[in-house]
């Protein structure tokens, strides 16, 4: 069992009008929360100077955050939920359908699957303790 699900997309061959400014990728990553029916507590969005943006979506599941490389075409997103997996799918399926990319790379992660397990049997390599 797992309390949590995480997308890591890179998102490539992009317009780079489309990721240049928050003015514009705002509204994607916007209806991207809407469409995959996630529930949006607050957003924040910075413009980097000349061209660029980052932002995160802080949600009652998680959260959704993204960063823009104009120069490449390049978005990358993380899509974490403690809801239903599905909801960040649908999410990540809005990005891609408005940002239209040629190419993309997901990599999709169970988190907190050791939640039932016993601590004594997760070892050192799993853990690390800063310190």
């Amino acid at each position: 069992m797992a309390v949590g699900f995480h997308i890591l997309a890179d998102l490539y061959g992009i317009d780079e009008r489309l990721i240049s400014s928050v003015d514009d990728i705002y509204p994607i990553v916007e209806k991207a929360v809407v469409d995959g029916n996630l529930t949006k507590i607050s957003s924040d969005y910075y413009q980097f100077k000349p061209v660029g943006a980052s932002g995160i979506v802080l949600l009652a599941e998680s959260h959704l955050s993204f960063h823009t490389w104009p120069e490449h075409g390049l978005v990358t997103m993380d899509i974490y939920t403690c809801g239903n997996p599905l909801n960040a799918e649908r999410a990540l399926d809005s990005a891609i359908e408005q940002l239209k990319p040629q190419f993309v790379e997901c990599r999709r992660v169970q988190r907190g699957t050791a939640i039932n397990s016993q601590i004594s049997a997760i070892s050192a390599e799993q853990i690390s303790i800063p310190g």
